[in-house]
């Protein structure tokens, strides 16, 4: 029960704050109490996701978007208490109280169960030009460009790892060669790695058609190779088994000020004036969950990017889930970006 003092928040404490303490802290969630620390609400990773859906604004209370009645336990029971009613309750934390209802620890399941693995091969595309980065991917493959003192791949790979996954494929086109001399097989970092080569372009969502027929019978978890981010995996394959559907996408809000008085018109006569209105949109975050009936419909042959498949599928009344990430997130497409990503991982 480590850090759990780092998820207090208070009951007048804002959507915002609870973000930061969710992001900045390892527990996933924030612990809702009154002045003398009797609990009063939890606020988990979905419960943030669910408000950013409805876009509700920064500044709303914590107290909104809690859960008034969470499950807790007593500081008295052991392990396997702990364990039990978390899984039989399907939690991922659990708050520990007093008698009196003050907060005393927080335990999580992930605490309790050691080795977590998960076998949902993960595809990592690494196959693009990098045309944005030039002339830095003249010589050097946009993914093995380095943040820090390792490349952009290199991080995404680890990321996985210590999230419990093994199975990994890596799409390769542009300089192939040289993702493959610095990943080889993966026993350096102890996992299973296989490449799956482009010999032309097949876009975002084309080249898993090439993955092997032989896999095991679970989503695929996806993302493209140009991106930090520090979304919990784990959460998103939760999400996507709840929710059901074909396919899950992480988004991002994204937002856009119209620099200009923006004017509303009645036929001829000008019903209202907004001065510079902000637009918010959710944006494509790079991040997917592919279940295996979309992977099957595949044919490894034709150009295919990733929105126009989902487009094709919501068309036909298939569902494909939104996953909204309240996470740092930094798509590193242009010379400026990959800058601000070696300038915050020191930070």
């Amino acid at each position: 029960m480590n850090d759990w003092l780092k998820t207090l928040v208070v009951a007048t404490a804002t959507l915002e704050t609870a973000i930061k303490v969710i992001g900045d802290g390892n527990m996933r969630m924030a612990l809702v109490v009154d002045e003398e620390k009797i609990l009063q609400g939890t606020i988990t990773d979905g419960d943030v996701r669910r408000a950013l859906l409805k876009q509700m604004n920064m500044e709303t209370l914590v107290t909104e978007i809690m859960n008034k009645n969470p499950t807790v336990a007593s500081f008295s029971d052991d392990r396997d208490t702990l364990m039990t009613m978390m899984k039989s309750e399907h939690l991922l934390h659990v708050p520990i109280v007093d008698t009196m209802g003050h907060i005393v620890g927080l335990e999580t399941l992930q605490q309790l169960v050691e080795n977590v693995k998960h076998d949902n091969p993960v595809f990592l595309m690494a196959g693009g030009f990098g045309t944005r980065l030039y002339p830095l991917t003249k010589d050097v493959p946009k993914p093995l460009l380095k943040v820090g003192n390792r490349p952009i791949l290199e991080t995404i790979l680890i990321q996985f790892i210590e999230a419990g996954f093994h199975n990994f494929f890596i799409s390769t086109h542009y300089k192939a060669e040289m993702i493959r001399e610095h990943f080889g097989d993966g026993s350096n970092w102890g996992v299973t790695i296989k490449y799956i080569h482009e010999s032309k372009p097949l876009g975002t969502a084309g080249a898993l058609g090439l993955l092997p027929m032989k896999r095991p019978g679970l989503p695929i978890v996806m993302m493209n190779g140009d991106l930090l981010t520090r979304v919990n995996f784990e959460h998103l394959l939760d999400f996507h088994d709840e929710q059901g559907g074909i396919a899950t996408m992480c988004v991002r809000e994204y937002d856009f000020q119209v620099p200009y008085g923006v004017v509303t018109i009645d036929r001829q006569s000008v019903s209202s004036v907004e001065e510079k209105p902000i637009q918010r949109f959710f944006v494509n975050a790079g991040i997917y969950v592919i279940g295996l009936d979309l992977l099957d419909k595949l044919d490894g042959i034709s150009y295919l990017d990733m929105p126009n498949l989902f487009e094709d599928h919501i068309d036909k009344g298939s569902q494909i889930n939104a996953f909204p990430i309240h996470e740092y997130w930094l798509d590193i497409g242009r010379i400026e970006e990959y800058e601000r990503a070696n300038h915050e991982i020191n930070i």
